[in-house]
């Protein structure tokens, strides 16, 4: 530990009791965060071989890399052990938010999905609140440019923790912030929410864009364009659209549609390489919430009449109704018309 991190732990003595269900990479190194700066935090997990094997080697696996478990870290495949967590951090992708919420007693939880749940199009939080009882004032999200990577290695990252409760924004940026992760705070959750959700199925496009060799110029446009269609059905459904001018939309947009690491820009990736979905999907080896993403956001942009042509298209691209080149050719001949 850096002297830099021992005094700020130090200078924060942290008492709050943190959960993190599901210890993907994004999970274990928020769980590993948490830890190193002293917070009591117990893990999740439905594998309990994989619990038996940090519990007994102290060790987790991020981002291809061992890293040491301290001591204040705890995991379980029990869902019960985390009922007395002031935070549950939740970092499951969005289609299993159905199979755990009814079994989890949680104070607060904290969303770190990015992802629309599956049987009802809602956001995470949405999902808890409507389905399952959660109060707006129990409920949070942490979103922005972070790659599970950049945060265990303690390199500089910012992002935003979004509730309509005050109080627990500011509980989740001062429990989670250090010298290498400033976390604002902001009142429009599902904006956070959106935007690290529809960002994903723009990058998507721009990986097919990369692939096709169509250079920086057609990147740039498209994570323009990309936002404008993000922000544009971020607001038809009730969010700020300043939300998405920030850390949770366009940083984290720029961040996934040109940064190799990021899981949906490889998809778009190899689908512009002619690959075929579900071979992708089978070899890709983790979660890329923009394919699942994209038929139902393109579902809630016809329902609120709002134009979502990226998503469109590569919604058909995925589906194998058109090529790539096919696909850009149809963005590129649409009919001409004012920017905003």
């Amino acid at each position: 530990m850096s002297y830099r991190l021992e005094a700020f732990r130090m200078s924060k003595h942290p008492s709050t009791k943190i959960a993190v269900v599901g210890l993907g990479a994004w999970g274990s190194a928020l769980a590993l965060h948490c830890a190193r700066l002293g917070c009591p935090v117990i893990g999740w997990n439905r594998d309990s071989s994989l619990v038996q094997d940090i519990t007994t080697s102290r060790q987790l696996t991020v981002a291809g890399h061992k890293v040491h478990v301290p001591e204040s870290f705890k995991a379980t495949s029990n869902l019960a052990d985390l009922a007395d967590a002031d935070l549950t951090i939740i970092a499951l992708p969005a289609r299993a938010w159905g199979e755990v919420l009814p079994h989890l007693k949680a104070k607060a939880i904290v969303s770190a999905t990015k992802g629309l749940e599956k049987d009802t199009s809602l956001t995470p939080l949405s999902f808890a609140q409507q389905k399952h009882g959660y109060s707006d004032e129990a409920l949070a999200v942490i979103s922005g440019p972070s790659f599970a990577s950049d945060l265990i290695a303690g390199r500089p990252i910012s992002v935003v923790a979004g509730s309509k409760s005050n109080a627990l924004a500011s509980l989740v940026a001062n429990t989670l912030s250090s010298p290498s992760l400033r976390v604002y705070t902001s009142h429009d959750p599902l904006g956070v929410e959106l935007g690290g959700i529809l960002k994903n199925i723009i990058a998507i496009v721009a990986g097919v864009s990369d692939s096709l060799g169509y250079g920086p110029s057609a990147r740039a446009a498209v994570i323009s364009r990309g936002l404008y269609e993000m922000s544009a059905l971020a607001v038809a459904l009730g969010a700020e659209e300043k939300t998405l001018t920030g850390l949770s939309g366009l940083g984290d947009l720029i961040m996934t549609a040109t940064e190799d690491q990021s899981r949906n820009r490889t998809v778009g990736l190899r689908l512009g390489k002619g690959e075929q979905l579900a071979d992708v999907i089978a070899s890709l080896g983790a979660t890329a919430e923009g394919v699942s993403s994209a038929p139902l956001v393109l579902a809630l942009a016809k329902q609120h009449g709002v134009a979502a042509p990226l998503t469109e298209h590569v919604v058909r691209l995925m589906k194998g109704e058109i090529r790539a080149t096919e696909m850009a050719h149809a963005l590129m001949t649409r009919p001409l018309k004012s920017e905003f």
